[in-house]
């Protein structure tokens, strides 16, 4: 069951039921608001095979797309929708009575870095905690993000195996419970390390959590 937390409760609670699920991002002012819904929709379309509605009522922040960050574009409208199921915001003001959730923004300085280090670096936080994307928070995600690229180039090499089921249900289970993307990379660094795991299981485990987290592990495949 997918919870995410409601600032109308202050729990984690079950998202809306139904075959789809409708997205207002109230304020697409920072980055870390449209990664983070982002991830939600992925999240939702990859894990509980929804479809999912994402619209906004400001298009994104200087006019970019952000697909270099693995953001798809929302659906920009004049005015927001009146039956949305899910509240995005970083403000922490919401009309009506919908599930709302509250993404602080990001601070410091990210504009020259490498986009999906940053998107890592975001994903390295619980969502509803302060960010401060120093020089040095987006390193360590670089760091982390070659390690697992490197990883994956070499597995690709490997006989095929199927993916570890064990690791990859940890990890959606983790995302699906308040979008615990920590948890979840906590599970790509245990995998990635396990001795006992086939080099094949392993590569297919990572394309496939890397659907959801969009981070780019399969980049670096071929290049040597």
């Amino acid at each position: 069951m997918l919870r995410l937390h409601d600032d109308r409760t202050g729990r984690a609670e079950p998202l809306p039921a139904g075959p789809g699920l409708r997205v207002q991002v109230l304020d697409a002012t920072g980055l870390r608001v449209m990664v983070v819904t982002d991830l939600l929709r992925r999240v939702v379309q990859r894990a509980a095979r929804r479809r999912v509605r994402v619209v906004s009522t400001t298009p994104f922040p200087e006019g970019r797309d952000w697909s270099d960050f693995n953001i798809a574009p929302f659906e920009v409208l004049d005015e927001p929708i009146g039956n949305a199921d899910v509240h995005v915001t970083g403000t922490g003001q919401a009309p009506g009575d919908a599930h709302t959730v509250t993404v602080p923004p990001e601070t410091g300085e990210w504009a020259s870095a490498d986009p999906l280090s940053v998107r890592l670096a975001m994903l390295q936080v619980p969502y509803r905690e302060p960010l401060e994307l120093s020089a040095e928070a987006v390193a360590e995600a670089s760091v982390r993000l070659e390690r697992w690229r490197a990883a994956v180039a070499e597995w690709a090499n490997a006989p095929g195996h199927p993916m570890s089921r064990e690791h990859a249900i940890e990890a959606e289970d983790a995302l699906a419970d308040d979008l615990d993307s920590p948890a979840a990379l906590a599970v790509l660094d245990r995998l990635a390390d396990d001795a006992e795991v086939p080099a094949g299981a392993k590569l297919e485990t990572f394309i496939h959590l890397d659907m959801i987290l969009a981070v780019g592990l399969v980049s670096a495949i071929g290049s040597a």
